[in-house]
């Protein structure tokens, strides 16, 4: 992430999720007015359609939710949210609709967090990027929406401790920082962290995390370090993360087909939140 790739290289790196339209859905703002921190935001956000990595938003100001509701008759009572990558200065929306269908059919609430974005200026990666400052807005975002999901729960079906997060890339950051906060209230009910973790300075993890799936691939130079020293922090703070690490794939391996086993990340995942309680029976 450090390194000055143009902005689509970029982004193809950090490449995570997309909000489908195969479904109804619903958005929400997550804060009542004003999101705190960012009372003073003058950009303009921006949605660049059919670039070679799909949409991308930039300049995210308002923070949403939208929700991809199941039938009632196949309503598990989970509830997932998702959170894009995108190095936390840009969302990139393509190609991991079907984790969203996936979920939904087989009765899982999803939610895509469009989360707050600093103001994007000039082309390219920023020289100076910082990705503790740069995702801190989306951190915020992560946290208020599990706390929105939880107040709303009982009208959409949700069980308040079913609640997890899954984050791609720099989404993977954010969903890890959601999961080791102080107050267990805040925290979601699971977390999967796929090819994302914090990328610069390591936090304190507490003790009695909620069960975690992480999920990268040998030959990820993105984020392949940022994995294996979150999975060892994990292991050290007495958690025990479930690791699929492939053997090949590179970074963004849920945008893409590329015959390996990391085809099938989702599958593996599903089948984790099975093992979990956390979704239908086999």
């Amino acid at each position: 992430m450090r390194n000055n790739h143009s902005f689509q290289a970029a982004i193809l790196a950090f490449f995570c999720f997309t909000a489908g339209h195969a479904f109804s859905q619903a958005t929400f703002n997550i804060w009542p007015g004003i999101a705190p921190g960012s009372e003073n935001w003058k950009q303009k956000e921006q949605t660049i359609k059919n670039t070679p990595v799909g949409t991308v938003i930039l300049n995210v100001v308002t923070p949403t939710l939208t929700a991809y509701l199941p039938d009632k008759g196949k309503a598990t009572g989970t509830a997932v949210i998702i959170a894009p990558g995108g190095a936390c200065i840009a969302l990139a929306m393509k190609s991991t609709d079907e984790l969203a269908a996936m979920l939904r059919e087989r009765g899982i609430a999803t939610f895509v967090l469009k989360y707050r974005l600093q103001e994007k200026k000039g082309d390219g990666m920023p020289k100076d990027l910082n990705e503790d400052t740069a995702c801190q807005y989306g951190i915020a975002d992560a946290i208020q929406s599990i706390k929105f999901i939880r107040q709303h729960a009982s009208k959409w079906g949700i069980s308040v401790d079913k609640i997890g997060i899954v984050g791609f890339s720099a989404g993977g950051m954010i969903a890890s920082e959601a999961m080791i906060q102080k107050d267990t209230t805040d925290r979601p009910s699971f977390a999967a962290l796929i090819y994302g973790a914090p990328f610069a300075s390591m936090p304190v993890i507490p003790s009695s995390l909620p069960p975690v799936f992480m999920s990268w691939a040998q030959d990820d130079m993105e984020a392949g370090y940022a994995m294996d020293r979150f999975y060892k922090a994990l292991i050290s703070a007495g958690s025990k993360p479930e690791a699929h690490i492939f053997s090949a794939g590179g970074h963004a391996f849920a945008a893409k087909k590329q015959g390996t086993s990391s085809d099938y990340w989702a599958d593996d995942f599903y089948h984790w939140m099975q093992a979990e309680g956390f979704a239908g029976n086999k």
